[in-house]
This record gives C-alpha cells, structure tokens and sequence, in this order.
C-alpha cells in the first residue's frame, strides 16, 4: 500500500484516537515505585516520575490532593500511588493523574497498629478508670527519652523557669530503631522497681509513622500500663498520637507542655503564696493608715477648757481609743503570724531542704521588721497620746488657780460670777482659790 492509498491523520486526529483508546482501558491503576525529578509548582501542584530498575512514567499530584497528605513526598521515596491514565495532547505524552498517594509498607503499618489498638483496647489498657493521678507536688522527676535529642533540653529548660528547685533523674533510651521499644520499656521498669521517683515524663519529637513506632509496641505499652509511678507521655508533635499516648495517664502535646504539666501544682501554689504575701502587706498598710488618721482626727479636735465634765469623758474616750488601737494591732499580728506559720507549713510540704531553709530565713526576717515596725508605730503614737494628756492638763482651770487667780461662786446659788454687774452691796460671796474656798462679803458698790 503507496503512503497516498492509507489513511492520513493529523497530529491532534492521531493523538486523540490514542487518548480514546488508553484513558478508559487505564481508567484506574495502582503502581508503586521510587519518586524522581519531583517538581512542586508555586501553584501547588507537583510533577515526578515514578520508576523502577527498568523504566519510569511521568506523574502529576494536583493541589487538592497533595494538601491532604500528611507529609509531601520527597525524591527517594518509595510510594504506592493510585489514579487514572491521562494522554496530554499538547506534548503527546501520557501520565498519571493521582488520585491517592502512601508510603510503601505505611499501609501494613497502619492496619498492623490499628489491630494492636483493638486488642490493647479489649484488654482495658486505655480504660480511664485506670489512669492516676498526678502528684501536685512532685520531688523527683523521672524522664525516659534520648539524652542526646532536643526534648531533654527542652523539659529542662521549661522545669528550670518554672520552678528551680526540682530533681530530675534522666533514664537514657534509643527512641527508634531495633531494639529501642526494650529499652524504653526496661527503663519504666526500672524507675518502679527502684521507687526513685514521683512521676515519669516518657517523650521523643516528632517523626514518620516508622519513627515513632517504638512506642507503639507492646512491650511499651504494658509497661505504661503497669506503671505504679503516674506516667506522662509526650509523643511526636501535637497531631502525632501513639498507642502509648492512649495508655498514659495523661497525654501532652509536646514535651515542654509535658514539663509544664508535671510542676503546675507547684507554680501555682507559689503564686498563691507570693499574691498572698502582697495582700497581707497591703491591708496591714491600709489599717495603720486608718488608724493614723482617726488618731490624728482627735488630736485637731477643739476642747472646752471651761467644761469641767468635758475634760473627763475626752480622757476616756482617749483611754478607749487607745485600748481599741492596741487590740486591734495585737489582733493583727497574732493573725498575721497565724498566717505566717500556715504560708510557712506550705513551703516546707513545696520545696527542698535548700528552699525550705531560705523560705524560713526570710519569713523570720519579715516578722521580725514587722515586730520592730509595729513596735516604732506604737511608742509614736503613746507619744502623741501622752503630748495630748499634759495638753489638756495645762487647760484644766485648777492649773489657773495655782497661779493667783481665785473664781467667784454666788453663795446660795453656786453659779460662777462673771460679771461685777451681777453684785451689788451686802452680797455674800465664796471664792474658790486652789487650796479651798473662803466667804466675802460686798461692801461698797461694783464701779467700772
């Protein structure tokens, strides 16, 4: 057959008879290989070719796919894809179009750690109804992790600026790999059998499925499960979760949010303290002041110097403020050392040895200004008090009399005279003079 006898196509007539032909027959195909030549578009799409030891075939990951994955695949990786079979036309080349994308082997994991959840769950190792409690006040700390990583560093960091005075003990582990799950199991057993802490903080950082599958063993498991010591397990990243995270007694997203957990009784009970220790100042400042001021609202007070009877009830009142000023301090300070004795009770249940001692040091040293504060304040004020009674003293007519004075007294009426238009001749008179009284009489008419 001459070239001028067969059929003639064009390029696009051709290209479309074989997308026609292909697309449906590969509608939907599964392969798995190696990624190479991965590009990834500003657009977000991602172009690589998936290859074995003897051929390779173009792929692209659309946006809407590719947002789903939980991490994006790299060039190495080897991936099990699913999608269809696409003939692009305008270079007439043919790819695959992915619809779904794993790790190879990631879904034997999966399915194997969904089993080992079922039957641990049966078992009621999850069960709340197992998990303990924290200890508020921890002593010692123990944490199971890589003393290399960054999650010790970081623990150490987040307890340090909490709360100086802790105790950690660090039982070092392999976090992934052969022979890791023994050890970080052997590890939890240790720190129970030996009773050397209060708490334990199990962690590592984040990871592939693979990598964090140590704590997903059994082995691991159990041992949390066992634990009589209260575990705290930190595990990946916030959104990683692991068998063990469902075991623990409590789950922290991260490890610094673990170290948090662990001292959060502790910190805040030494805000309390410190919250107190303000408060307590300020009311025992707001109750001098206040009596500050009535006291120095009865020294301005005007006083009668000719009301004889007036001067008794001012003294009384004065004796009765006085007491009532007294009391009220003497109140104050057995309340405050009530308090005192109480705030230094919780530091000694809080801190260590070394902290308790300081703590003590410096509640003794605050009482003790107190005491010499209270005891300055009170000799001020009997000073002023005392300044008032010879004040009043100096007022009281008798004082007047000692001087050469005398006060005239009508005889029968014994009202005080206090004007020579009130006399007029023969009128019987008494003066008082500050050692007795004596009887006059008038005997000339009052002039001016």
């Amino acid at each position: 057959m001459s070239i001028a006898t067969a059929k003639v196509y064009t390029v696009s007539e051709l290209t479309q008879a074989i997308k026609a032909h292909l697309e449906p027959k590969f509608f939907h195909v599964t392969l798995k290989g190696e990624i190479t030549n991965l590009t990834a578009q500003a657009s977000g799409h991602l172009y690589f070719s998936l290859k074995d030891d003897r051929s390779q075939i173009s792929c692209v990951l659309f946006k809407n796919v590719a947002i789903t994955l939980s991490k994006p695949p790299k060039v190495g990786d080897k991936v099990l894809i699913k999608g269809s079979l696409s003939l692009y036309a305008p270079r007439g080349t043919y790819q695959i179009v992915v619809s779904h994308l794993q790790q190879e082997g990631l879904g034997e994991l999966l399915m194997k750690l969904h089993e080992l959840k079922d039957r641990l769950q049966k078992k009621g190792y999850f069960d709340q109804e197992h998990k303990k409690p924290l200890p508020p006040y921890p002593k010692t700390i123990g944490v199971v992790t890589s003393p290399t990583g960054a999650v010790i560093h970081d623990i150490l960091h987040v307890l340090q600026r909490r709360f100086k005075g802790f105790h950690l003990i660090l039982n070092p582990v392999k976090v992934q790999g052969e022979g890791a799950a023994q050890e970080i199991a052997q590890a939890i057993k240790e720190f129970n059998r030996l009773s050397l802490v209060d708490v334990i903080i199990v962690a590592r950082g984040g990871g592939s499925l693979e990598d964090l599958w140590a704590f997903n063993e059994e082995e691991v498991v159990e041992a949390v499960f066992s634990s009589r010591i209260p575990i705290i397990s930190s595990i990946g990243h916030e959104t990683d979760f692991s068998l063990t995270d469902f075991a623990a007694d409590v789950r922290a997203p991260t490890p610094s949010a673990a170290a948090e957990i662990v001292l959060k009784e502790k910190s805040l009970q030494l805000e309390f303290l410190n919250k107190a220790k303000k408060e307590c100042a300020h009311s025992l400042l707001r109750l001098v002041k206040q009596n500050s001021l009535k006291l120095s609202s009865i020294t301005k007070q005007r006083v009668l110097a000719s009301a004889e009877g007036f001067l008794g009830d001012y003294f009384q009142k004065i004796d009765l403020i006085s007491s009532l000023l007294d009391k009220t301090i003497q109140d104050e300070l057995k309340t405050f050392s009530l308090k005192l004795v109480n705030f230094s009770k919780h530091l000694l249940s809080l801190s260590p040895s070394r902290q308790l001692s300081l703590f003590k040091e410096k509640n003794t040293l605050f009482r003790k200004r107190l005491d010499q504060s209270f005891l300055s304040y009170l000799q001020k004020n009997k000073a002023k008090l005392s300044h008032i009674q010879k004040l009043l003293a100096s007022l009281d007519p008798r004082q007047v009399l000692q001087k050469g004075y005398c006060i005239p007294f009508a005889e029968n009426l014994h009202s005080v005279i206090i004007s020579s238009k009130q006399l007029k001749k023969d009128d019987s008179l008494v003066l008082q003079f500050h050692d007795g009284k004596v009887g006059v009489v008038v005997t000339k008419e009052p002039y001016g």
